[in-house]
């Protein structure tokens, strides 16, 4: 069940509200949070119920680590979960990434096991590390069971995070107003969801097309064909996740819970360092929090070692691929480069700063986008070929520059070219929804109505149903 889909939107989402405040209303909030709970195991379920096996045995297992860590504080208690942990990982999502590397290696070969990857398993793996790691640290205490369940169950995070901490989320489960039901929450919540339910079915699928059509044709591109593709992509993941997570923001609110913001946009920063800030904010936090600074920091003349490192294992995270470890290696590389270059003290134009950063950002996702090495390379190349330019609507320029071949035919319509220019505009001038949310947002009925038109127009294309990217990580 996808939140962009009629029957989350239509079916699950407004049965669930209705019950959970009704019960709070009836008996208590308590049955209100059994039941928010059993929500959302179902939703989980919904997609393969074989997964709510591999979900709970990961719950239960944590749960009893974490307990034995608060009464022991014994760092072997620490060690077993996080190898469990790890191990579970490992096998789920890298097996067969393991296995082709020894087959290559060894010259053996070892059949692909063909696991399936639970969904979300990556999200809520972290979200219990985490938690493993704060309890040895004395920063938490032996929950309830139905307390860490709902933690880490909870629908709106479960399956493409944001990741969430047991210290923001949990003491919230208890505090009984979070259980009737809030007219501005429910206001700012809907608004959350809409906004990114736009973003995802309007603006990154549209872009999903282009930039499908690039890199399926990866091999004969123009400079100006492979340049669209890439920004394409570039835009396609920024509006799907942002747009999923603030779909998720909006889903929270209509409960009375407060999940963390993703993204602050990201596509403004003007260095690497900055960007990083604002793009997938939680994971740049457990990243720093929970790997960075456990490695050393920037402690003992290691601080750039640790950052390729950190960077390394970020882009692994996100795929079994050589491709996203090499995504992983460039941003850690540029990290590196900019604290070096901050030392020199010297200051760029802004405008030099986000071009920099903004092109790097997108040279690099094409390694977390392509299917295989030559497939990057192709579309690099292709960028930066300056002998392959290709615009149909320009012969008469081939009088001025006739080394310059022109194909008869251009992957992009006029239409494509023009809707990637103002979704680029959008998303370099855009006013983070979190801003805009605390600055500018009114219940008003100018804004219901444009919300409104919104929501339709964004219904009326939910045919197209597709699949969130980051659900595959």
């Amino acid at each position: 069940m996808l939140f962009n889909s009629y029957e989350f939107i239509f079916c699950f989402l407004p049965i669930t509200l209705i019950i959970y405040y009704a019960l709070t209303k009836k008996a208590s909030y308590k049955a209100s949070k059994y039941f928010l709970i059993l929500a959302s195991v179902a939703f989980y379920s919904y997609w393969d119920i074989r997964n709510l096996s591999i979900l709970l045995v990961s719950i239960a297992v944590n749960f009893f680590v974490g307990r034995r860590i608060v009464e022991t504080k014994k760092k072997t208690w620490l060690i077993t979960g996080i190898a469990f942990n790890l191990l579970f990982l490992a096998y789920y999502k890298y097996a067969d990434f393991f296995l082709d590397n020894a087959n290559a290696l060894l010259h053996t070969s070892f059949p692909h096991l063909d696991i399936v990857l639970p969904l979300g398993i990556s999200f809520f793996t972290f979200t219990q590390t985490a938690y493993l790691v704060d309890a040895y640290k004395g920063e938490t205490t032996a929950y309830s069971k139905s307390d860490y369940l709902l933690f880490v169950t909870i629908f709106p995070h479960l399956i493409a995070g944001p990741i969430i901490y047991h210290k923001d989320m949990i003491p919230q489960f208890s505090e009984e107003s979070r259980y009737k039901f809030n007219f501005d929450n429910f206001a700012k919540g809907v608004t959350w969801f809409v906004i990114g339910l736009f973003k995802k079915v309007v603006i990154a699928d549209w872009m999903s097309n282009v930039a499908n059509l690039v890199f399926e044709h990866s091999e004969h591109l123009s400079i100006l064909e492979a340049w669209g593709g890439s920004l394409a992509y570039t835009l396609q993941l920024y509006f799907d996740f942002s747009g999923y997570s603030e779909m998720a923001v909006g889903i929270a609110l209509m409960l009375n819970y407060n999940l963390p913001i993703n993204f602050n946009a990201p596509y403004k920063a003007c260095s690497i360092i900055d960007f990083w800030r604002c793009w997938h904010i939680t994971l740049s936090a457990f990243l720093k929090n929970y790997l960075y600074i456990p490695l050393g920091g920037n402690r003992n003349g290691h601080h750039m070692r640790n950052i390729m490192i950190t960077m390394l294992l970020g882009g692994l995270w996100h795929g079994a691929g050589w491709t996203f470890v090499i995504w992983g290696g460039i941003h850690g590389c540029c990290i590196c480069i900019n604290h070096l270059w901050r030392k020199l003290n010297i200051h760029l134009p802004k405008i030099i700063n986000w071009l920099l950063t903004f092109n790097v950002v997108n040279v690099a996702w094409i390694f977390f986008r392509a299917e295989n090495f030559g497939q990057a390379f192709n579309i690099i190349k292709a960028m930066f070929d300056v002998s392959s330019f290709c615009y149909p609507y320009s012969r008469s320029l081939a009088k001025w520059m006739p080394n310059i071949s022109y194909s008869k035919d251009f992957l992009f319509s006029s239409n494509d070219v023009l809707w990637l220019v103002l979704f680029m505009i959008i998303s370099i001038a855009y006013y983070s929804t979190e801003d805009w949310m605390k600055e500018k947002f009114q219940p008003k009925a100018m804004t219901a109505i444009i919300l409104s038109i919104c929501f339709v127009y964004a219904v009326s294309q939910l045919n197209k149903l597709s699949a969130f990217l980051y659900f595959q990580f």
